[in-house]
């Protein structure tokens, strides 16, 4: 059974969500970051980390990966064309949408004080806008990122989309990803996932 450290509130919802939709069993011990709990398995007091008897996988896109293929499901067989262009829109994804919530929520509350840059979030704001009108412009017909099927991209997409409504960051325009954003955020696996918060 998989064990995922790291409160539902953060980003462990990625793997909890990942280990819903492959239907694995798993437990969740709800520490947050930088407790004596987090840096009792990750030295920099991050979560989530994931747990696989002896392995410890310490970042949510490594353990995203690392379960995608060892189940081989969410992600497109490696070496392959559509691997590459699944790989390319996921770390577009991480570049050009979580960075900017990232740094706004670095200068909001991460960081001390006096480290803090007054107006940077609006900074962001705009860089989180041209990465939408990016990704508006690299989707496909499909149902989902990168065609009919689900994958991680669409996880991580749909993580930061409820994210960004919570940092107060503009919600997409194009009607296409519009749609494709409400499609991901209503998998049942995400409401089962959801449904840890409470309980962890």
């Amino acid at each position: 059974m998989y064990e995922v450290i790291g409160h539902p509130d953060t980003r462990a919802i990625r793997l909890i969500w990942m280990l819903e939709e492959l239907g694995a069993s798993y437990s969740v011990i709800p520490a947050m970051p930088q407790s004596d709990e987090a840096r009792a398995i990750n030295a920099s007091g991050k979560v989530p980390v994931l747990r696989d008897g002896d392995l410890s996988v310490p970042d949510s896109l490594a353990a995203l990966y690392y379960l995608a293929d060892k189940h081989s499901a969410l992600v497109p067989q490696p070496g392959t064309a559509a691997r590459a262009r699944h790989d390319a829109l996921l770390f577009m994804i991480l570049d050009e949408l979580e960075g900017p919530l990232w740094t706004k929520a670095r200068h909001s509350f991460v960081l001390p004080e006096k480290y803090r840059v007054a107006g940077v979030g609006e900074t962001a704001k705009k860089e989180y806008e041209r990465g939408l009108a990016n990704l508006t412009a690299r989707l496909g017909g499909g149902d989902y990122l990168t065609g009919p099927d689900f994958t991680i991209a669409d996880l991580l997409l749909g993580h930061l989309m409820r994210w960004a409504t919570k940092a107060k960051f503009p919600e997409p325009e194009d009607a296409h990803l519009k749609a494709t954003v409400a499609r991901i955020l209503n998998r049942p696996a995400l409401r089962a996932a959801d449904a840890r918060k409470g309980i962890a």
